[in-house]
């Protein structure tokens, strides 16, 4: 079984302004000399992780990681305002050319691998390889599994406790009732609010529970951004077409990737990886038996890292190994 790489510490870490407003928490690590990844955080609003640097062998891959508007250390902090996912794709290649990669791979897990398949879709002259894990789609399936009917069938009681925070409201307007919520001038209503949409999501994240991770995503700061920004791209559909990304898989035509998901992914159920195989040959499914949401259960690391391995050797670092 695969674990993380030891701590690193970025060599390099900058605010990056992208304008209206933002300004975006941007750092570099591992070799400056190895294959560019840009790690995409999911959510969203989650922002990134430390832990995050540690699915890559720093001696072959450039490891660049970010914090999306609002989210993490970017600044101003769970705003909206000019949010959207044209603003996350544009400040993608934003950094790109900001920081003079000509190809890079994408690593985005969740919300983050929706970000790097529309960004591909896009931009498939700057993608090397794809690695993604927790694949969401984005159709309005996706959003009624978590928030109408789906996941609720699995966690009853944490179902209970989320919509009654929004007096018992479902689907799209649970998602309609914990935005206006979560816009209000009531602070304290806020910060329930948020509090409850991040227990929601943390009860299914993990194949089994983690304490840490709850309390890390629980805290005030992260619930308020993931909350705030979750809610505002639920509410407007991600600012995409429905069924956008399988409609345009042709565009993913030629580019090596690996799908990494978990057989009891309670937020994305496998349905949705399973599909994205189907209209990406050249991507490599990988369904993890013992593994559920999370990027950090440990099989899905074991997954994610011997992918990193075997994407670094077909990028052309051949003493790389699975």
């Amino acid at each position: 079984m695969k674990t993380l790489y030891p701590s690193l510490r970025p060599y390099r870490s900058e605010m990056l302004a992208v304008g209206d407003g933002h300004e975006l928490y941007l750092e570099c690590s591992g070799s400056p000399s190895g294959i560019p990844v840009l790690v995409i955080h999911g959510g969203p609003g989650a922002g990134s992780s430390d832990q995050l640097r540690r699915f890559f062998n720093p001696e072959h891959y450039h490891i660049i990681l970010f914090d999306q508007r609002g989210a993490g250390r970017s600044i101003p902090h769970a705003n909206t305002h000019c949010n959207t996912t044209a603003h996350t794709l544009a400040d993608i290649e934003r950094i790109r050319e900001h920081l003079m990669i000509d190809q890079w791979l994408l690593f985005g897990g969740s919300f983050g691998a929706t970000l790097a398949l529309l960004y591909a879709q896009q931009r498939p002259d700057r993608v090397s390889g794809l690695i993604v894990r927790g694949v969401f789609l984005a159709r309005q399936q996706d959003l009624d599994w978590l928030y109408l009917s789906g996941a609720n069938r699995f966690f009853a009681e944490e179902w209970q406790h989320f919509s009654a925070e929004v007096s018992g409201k479902t689907g799209d307007d649970l998602v309609a009732a914990y935005y206006e919520r979560l816009h209000s001038d009531n602070e304290l209503a806020v910060i329930s609010a948020a509090k409850a949409w991040t227990r929601w999501e943390v009860a299914n994240s993990t194949l089994r529970a983690n304490q840490a991770n709850t309390s890390a995503f629980l805290k005030t700061h992260t619930a308020l951004a993931l909350a705030k920004i979750s809610s505002h791209f639920f509410k407007h559909k991600s600012f995409i077409e429905e069924n956008q990304i399988l409609n345009n898989a042709e565009c993913l035509k030629g580019i090596p990737g690996y799908i990494v998901h978990g057989r009891y992914d309670m937020i994305c159920p496998p349905e949705q990886a399973q599909l994205l195989s189907q209209h990406w040959p050249d991507a490599q499914l990988h369904l993890v038996r013992e593994g559920g949401h999370s990027a950090f259960d440990e099989a899905i690391i074991d997954a994610l890292i011997r992918s990193t391995s075997r994407m670094a050797k077909q990028l052309g670092r051949p003493e790389s190994q699975a």
